[in-house]
């Protein structure tokens, strides 16, 4: 089993050769399926794990809780894991050093305050040194996600503007790659690669150009949010609806995953 320091490195080259598929986990079950299809390296989802845990989404679920579930699901896989904290729980260098505990070696820091909001540049590019720093010798990957364009913050002919300044200002600060969340066009995205000299993730969705298109264009991390999760969500709801207007199984037989796959992946 590789260390922490080679998964570390892993991944980090995973990033720079680009082509990286990154599917988002919110429990061991969905971490163990993803690692089982091939995936060389698991994200998770902040969103994901808080709904799965009763909290709605944006740090309402404690740190602690949080990262209980990044170390259950690092120590179940053997890829490389990188763990979405949202904007760091308030304290950065400690939830760092929480996190690389935890056995992942990656991080998402976000700049979204709220919705109409981002973290002054100056506030998150001194939250990313703090991250390098409280990494010590890790190659710890820091996705660093500008919020510009998933909350629309400011105008329209201004957010390219204020993304590439962010961008460059989170890269000198120590980050390993750029997350540019709500973006699916393909001539802006092309422009976001051309601009950003870093590695480039877009989140991938309904809507989204395909993951070969997205890499032809130049993304080198696709990721899928809470995307996976809301969608067992549904597939469930869906189940219950037929299980109480019908009393038919029909659903449950379309997806059908045995009780000895199951005893298997987890033996």
């Amino acid at each position: 089993m590789a260390t922490q320091f080679e998964k570390a490195e892993t991944l980090m080259n995973l990033h720079r050769q680009g082509g990286l598929l990154l599917p988002n986990a919110w429990d061991i079950a969905s971490a163990r399926i993803f690692e089982d299809a091939g995936f060389p390296a698991i994200a998770t989802t902040s969103g994901g794990i808080a709904f799965a845990n009763g909290y709605p989404d944006g740090q309402k679920i404690s740190r602690d809780e949080m990262l209980g579930v990044v170390g259950r699901i690092a120590a179940a896989v053997d890829v490389p894991v990188t763990a979405d904290v949202e904007a760091g729980y308030g304290d950065v260098a400690g939830t760092i050093r929480a996190v690389i505990a935890a056995g992942a070696v990656g991080v998402n820091l976000e700049d979204g305050v709220t919705r109409n909001e981002l973290v002054p540049i100056e506030t998150q590019a001194q939250r990313i040194t703090e991250a390098r720093a409280a990494a010590g010798d890790l190659a710890l990957v820091i996705n660093a996600r500008i919020d510009s364009y998933l909350f629309q913050v400011g105008e329209p002919d201004l957010r390219l503007g204020e993304t590439l300044m962010r961008a460059k200002a989170y890269m000198q600060a120590g980050a390993s790659s750029i997350f540019v969340p709500g973006v699916h066009d393909p001539a802006l995205i092309q422009t976001l690669v051309r601009e950003i000299a870093a590695p480039l993730n877009i989140l991938a969705g309904a809507g989204a150009p395909s993951a070969p298109e997205l890499f032809k264009l130049g993304v080198a991390r696709i990721s899928i949010g809470s995307a996976a999760m809301l969608a067992t969500m549904g597939l469930v709801r869906e189940i219950a609806k037929e299980l109480r207007e019908t009393g038919t199984y029909g659903l449950i037989g379309a997806y059908p995953f045995t009780y000895p796959e199951a005893y298997k992946l987890f033996s």
